[in-house]
């Protein structure tokens, strides 16, 4: 059966970019701080990724003295970060490498709780023609593709960027979705890299070439795989520093 990934692979920059995104992140892994000491790192990474991923869809990146965080976009994606760290992501991967959209209606569940009023929505895709098939294709290539970790990251955000498959909380969800292609490849296995960083200072770029993504042509689809591929290797340098920090 053909990889529907594989033409993305080929395109001009792409494997380029990808070979240097997964060099930064091993890289980062052999860190010291990261051997024996990475879930402090990683605790960190995850709340530096929650308030950028908020902060992308207009949240607060405030963190109360008190823990009440008032802002509902913040809270769920701090949420999140807590589902993609230590324990939680490891029950998180095993999820997504059986179940990829029982992960995603969790991650739903977790964003979104302080947005919607009807709780049954929560989780559950829209009801609109052609989401359910279009979840259920990503689902089926991130198990089955065999193209580089970021590549397949990249689709898995920028599908559902597109898709919008919830309604709300949908950025939060797609970044997060990225960040479990990274873990559960073994490209991020410890989720210590922050890419969200480099998503927010691009902020416009990063929108520009999601709306792009949607267009389906090969320009824009290998664009928008190779921005994340340079965001997955400048969250490897966010994640350097937090090991540095923890080291000194």
């Amino acid at each position: 059966m053909t990889d529907p990934l594989q033409p993305l692979v080929d395109l001009p920059g792409v494997r380029d970019a990808a070979d240097k995104a997964r060099d930064a992140l091993a890289a980062v892994h052999r860190h010291k701080a990261n051997r024996r000491g990475w879930p402090t790192t990683a605790a960190e990474a995850a709340v530096r990724a929650a308030r950028s991923s908020a902060a992308i869809d207009g949240g607060s990146t405030e963190l109360p003295a008190d823990g009440r965080v008032a802002d509902p976009i913040l809270a769920g994606s701090l949420r999140v970060g807590q589902a993609l760290d230590g324990d939680a992501l490891r029950n998180l991967v095993a999820t997504w490498q059986r179940a990829p959209l029982q992960a995603l209606a969790r991650l739903h569940l977790l964003a979104a709780a302080d947005l919607v009023t009807d709780e049954t929505l929560l989780g559950r895709p829209r009801s609109a023609p052609g989401v359910a098939e279009r979840l259920d294709l990503l689902a089926q290539t991130v198990l089955t593709s065999s193209a580089p970790a970021p590549v397949i990251a990249a689709v898995a955000h920028g599908e559902l960027l597109s898709l919008q498959p919830f309604g709300t909380a949908d950025g939060i969800v797609a970044r997060a979705a990225s960040r479990l292609v990274a873990a559960s490849s073994g490209l991020d296995p410890h989720s210590l890299g922050v890419p969200e960083v480099f998503w927010l200072r691009r902020r416009q770029a990063y929108q520009e070439s999601a709306a792009a993504f949607t267009t389906g042509t090969p320009e824009a689809v290998g664009g928008w795989v190779i921005l994340c591929c340079g965001a997955f290797e400048d969250g490897a340098r966010e994640a350097a520093s937090i090991a540095d920090a923890a080291s000194s």
